[in-house]
């Protein structure tokens, strides 16, 4: 027999206990464990058992075997599953969460061409700005725009993502230029709740100077940042939105970047997923697709 068999063997003795218990659990005879045990003791040059007629015991020699021979033999199995998962073709249900505007704008533009590629794939795609327990829930992959902490989980991460301040043309001109963010305390501020720290808006300007401005008496609230953009769009405020929703109204001009100089650029864009022994090949390749389509400069970026 080769080696990872004769181990198997030996491991399966010591863990049952005896060689008519091993024989019984490797459907095989006790005179070919016997057997198989004292040609591995040969080769070796050791004594690895002590055998009486009531049970078996560890030598020296054979513990510091027994415990090697576990790890390889587990090693061995782990290398086999893994590269059975590899070679698994993805297919069923891949259960994905998505903030709700980065999943419209710039997600679900992307399944189609992931479909072509993984037909055997159905993606179920769900679409929230609440925050979803990968866990509890049964997700396969949430992708989550913030500075992760959570070690329990396995991120990778997308591309950046800016938080900035923006207001319409129209809106400045009536109310006037902003020249430090003290000054957002005499301006009228869209809220958006769903904010790690609700209410505070943290900034980093020049020479990494930080500061947190408490939003106390915004003009309006929500917990979605459409509503929150189409709002600061028709002059109603100054938005403090993530790059990827403002990106292209800055671009058209229907906003404007206001105290440019000053933005929230902690958080970026994550595909998250379970922490498992083997990673499922429908989350694998999901996420190689989301890295492929997001590695460089993010199009929403200037």
């Amino acid at each position: 027999m080769d080696r990872l068999s004769v181990m198997e063997v030996f491991v399966r003795v010591v863990d049952e206990g005896g060689f008519s218990a091993a024989a019984r659990r490797l459907n095989l005879s006790k005179a070919a464990i016997s057997k198989q045990v004292a040609a591995l003791e040969e080769r070796l040059g050791v004594r690895l058992l002590n055998r009486t007629t009531r049970q078996v015991t560890l030598t020296d020699a054979g513990a510091v075997f027994h415990a090697r021979a576990q790890r390889i033999l587990a090693e061995a199995e782990e290398a086999e599953a893994e590269i059975g998962t590899l070679a698994a073709a993805p297919r069923g249900i891949l259960r994905i969460n998505v903030p709700m505007t980065f999943g419209v704008r710039h997600i679900g533009p992307l399944l189609p061409e992931f479909m072509d590629r993984y037909p055997d794939l159905i993606p179920e795609l769900s679409l929230s700005d609440r925050f979803v327990d990968v866990l509890e829930e049964g997700v396969d992959v949430v992708v989550r725009i913030a500075t992760l902490t959570d070690s329990s989980l396995i991120a990778k991460r997308l591309c950046c993502n800016s938080r900035v301040l923006v207001a319409s043309p129209e809106y400045l001109a009536r109310r006037g230029t902003l020249h430090r963010p003290e000054d957002l305390i005499n301006h009228d501020c869209l809220l958006y709740t769903y904010l790690k720290r609700e209410g505070i808006w943290e900034l980093t300007g020049p020479e990494g100077r930080q500061i947190s401005v408490r939003v106390a008496e915004p003009k309006m609230r929500a917990n979605n940042g459409e509503i929150i953009i189409a709002a600061a769009r028709a002059g109603h405020g100054i938005a403090y939105s993530p790059m990827f929703m403002a990106g292209d109204d800055i671009r058209a001009g229907r906003l404007v970047q206001v105290l440019p100089d000053w933005r929230d650029e902690r958080a970026s864009v994550f595909a998250v997923h379970a922490h498992t022994r083997f990673v499922p090949a429908k989350v694998r390749v999901f996420i190689d697709f989301l890295a492929e389509k997001f590695s460089g400069k993010p199009a929403w970026e200037p």
